[in-house]
Order: C-alpha cells, then structure tokens, then sequence
C-alpha cells in the first residue's frame, strides 16, 4: 500500500441525477484487489448498495469508466454500474423501490474502497477510503412553486432565466400522489413542468375526489397561461395508467381514436412489462394511425428485457414492489418485469431521445406534443 494510502475521486461530486459520473482510485499497489462499493440510504430508511470487484494496474490505479468489474453487482466495463445496478440490502424488506420525494435535497452516494474482493458484509468490514457524492433532481436556481390553481393541485418546475419556456405536463402514474422528480428533471432541462396531482386527492370531507377530462384539460391551459411559458408550446407526459389519461386527452375523447391525434408522438415500451400489454397496445395505436393516414407522427422506442417502470437514467431497476390500492386501502405486490441490464440501457437511452424530441418539437417548432 502507497505510504499514504489509496485516494478516492468522484468527479463530479454534485450533478443533476442524469450526468454520467466518473470514479477513480489512485495510489494503490500495482495488481491490487479491491471491492468499489457504493451505498444510498433513502428518505424511505431502506439502503441501496452496489459493489464491482476490481483489481488495479501496474500503476496502482482503478478507473471504473475503463476497467472491467470481475464480478458484484454488475460485471465488465460499466462506467454507472455502481448507480444503475444498486438493490436492497441484503436485509431488507420485500417490495422495496427507490424513490425520491424531496427534490430540494440530493440524492447522497457513499463511495467506498475495501480491501480484497468482498460479496457481503460490507457493514462489517473497515473501508480503506470513502467518498460523498451528491445528485441533484434539481439544478440551482430552478424554481419549485406550490399550485393550487381552483382545484389544481401539483407542483410546478420552472427553469432560470426570463423565458417564456416551452412546457410539460407531467402525468405519474396509478399509485396516486404528488411525484415531482421526473418534472423537477425537465426544469432542469430547461422545460416548466407540472407535476400533476390526480389521484388519492381527498376532499374537505375527506373521501377521495376522482377527476375528470375537464381537470386535465384546466392544467393544461394553466401552462398555457403562465407568463412563463410558450401558449403553443406544450407537451404531455404519461407513465403507466398516466398514458392512458395523456392520449385520451390528445385525441379529445374518452375512448382513444388514435387516428384523431395530430401532434407528434413518442412512445417508449418495455417488451418484458409485466404489468401492462405494453408491446401489444403500441401495435394497436401504430396499426390505428397508418389506417388514418397519421402514423408519420407516432416514434416507437421498443426494449426487449425492459419492464414497466422506466425511469430517469441510472435509477435502480425494480422488477417487483409494493403498491398500495387506494381505495381497498390495502398494499399488494406488483410485478413489474424486467431484467437490471437491458432495462438500465433502456433508461439511459429513452432518457436521452425524450430530451432530444423535446427539443426537436418545442425548441425547433411552435407546436403541441406528447410524450408516453
């Protein structure tokens, strides 16, 4: 060992949630054997570990983006591997996911180095040196504004700068609440956003108030409105049951005539979705739109080994969870599909030709689109 010991370095140390982050080891023997070990404790108070073996060069160095993992979590060259492959611990509780509620703090990793090459019990064992890094949801000088707008309810994202701004509005999915990372993400990005509440709202008599086209259509035109943002520059966005209400919007009826769609429309699919007829359903509204001549509007991302739930870049992979069925009050678990490499490339990927078609049709263009 170098007289000083090993030195740990993770550049960036703070960066949005989708920038690529390097780790590297210095100062270590030539053709030494160590473990990179990477830990999240969430606001949920479950831990997140991933872990690659490594061994280091004949100058005494890892670099994670350009060595190979001989084993852990993932294996080979996999320069996020130490994000996109994190799990539970091993004593968790069943059904756990990682998600993150409060987007004015970071997400903090642990980067640890260990001697020798470990599979468990990492708790137990002194690291030889350890490194914070934090990753943000929500760049500086975003602003993160309450709504109540009448019966309103959801949070609004809106960029640095004078604007106007093109704009989002952000559909979560069935399990109700208020989800603001992925809207957070898009200010980020330079796009208002609107994480929009829609299920689970309860009334003044407590009971849960369900919603209606007309809802939606108000957020809408809200954005529309806001001094920020550009009136014929606005997408809607969908995820899981989010999709559905998205392009029945889009189509202007309850029953979804995809024919009647007239902006462009990008839609991502999970071949292994375990949840919803994910590959099925994008048939169907692909054969519907060539039978109404509007099929040059409709882009079509499949992944085989991709489940249900594709989120931001590098968010761990959940094949099965919790949820929790609001009205019956009660949680069951719910199988999700997906197997942790593809669907990890699948993240990354569709993260980054979302951004672009954004920008392709709100930046570039002066018209609605929609996004699922």
């Amino acid at each position: 060992m170098a007289e000083h010991g090993p030195v740990l370095s993770v550049h960036p140390s703070s960066c949005l949630v989708d920038e690529k982050t390097e780790v590297e080891v210095k100062h270590l023997p030539a053709d030494y054997k160590i473990t990179l070990h990477a830990l999240i404790h969430s606001e949920d108070g479950d831990d997140w570990e991933a872990f690659g073996r490594y061994t280091s060069d004949s100058s005494g160095t890892v670099k994670v983006f350009r060595d190979k993992s001989l084993g852990g979590t993932f294996e080979g060259v996999e320069g996020m591997g130490l994000l996109w492959s994190m799990r539970p611990v091993p004593e968790s509780k069943p059904g756990r996911r990682f998600r993150k509620n409060n987007v004015q703090t970071p997400v903090k990793v642990m980067f640890s180095v260990y001697e020798g090459h470990l599979a468990r019990g990492f708790k137990h064992h002194i690291p030889l040196t350890s490194a914070t890094a934090e990753r943000w949801y929500l760049a500086p000088e975003v602003q993160r504004v309450e709504v109540t707008e009448g019966e309103i309810k959801g949070t609004l994202f809106i960029p640095p700068g004078s604007g106007p701004f093109p704009a989002v509005l952000d559909l979560w999915g069935g399990q109700g609440g208020r989800v603001e990372y992925r809207s957070a993400l898009l200010a980020s990005h330079g796009y208002v956003s609107l994480a929009l509440e829609y299920i689970g709202i309860l009334t003044a008599a407590g009971k849960l108030h369900h919603v209606d086209n007309t809802y939606f259509e108000t957020a809408f035109k809200f954005l529309q409105k806001h001094p920020k943002v550009r009136p014929d520059q606005v997408a809607v966005m969908g995820m899981s049951f989010g999709v559905s209400v998205m392009l029945g919007l889009t189509a202007s009826s309850e029953i979804v005539e995809m024919g009647d769609i007239k902006c462009p429309v990008l839609l991502i699919v999970g071949e292994d979705d375990q949840n919803w007829p994910a590959s099925e359903s994008a048939a169907d509204m692909k054969r519907m739109m060539e039978k109404a001549g509007n099929s040059h509007l409709l882009t079509v991302l499949s992944y085989p080994g991709t489940g249900h739930l594709i989120e931001t870049p590098y968010s761990p992979h959940v094949r099965f969870s919790d949820f929790k069925l609001l009205e019956a009050k009660t949680k069951v678990v719910v199988l999700w599909g997906g197997e942790t490499v593809p669907h990890s490339r699948a993240q990354e990927e569709s993260w980054q030709k979302t951004l672009a078609f954004l920008e392709e049709h709100l930046y570039d263009n002066s018209r609605e689109v929609t996004l699922c």
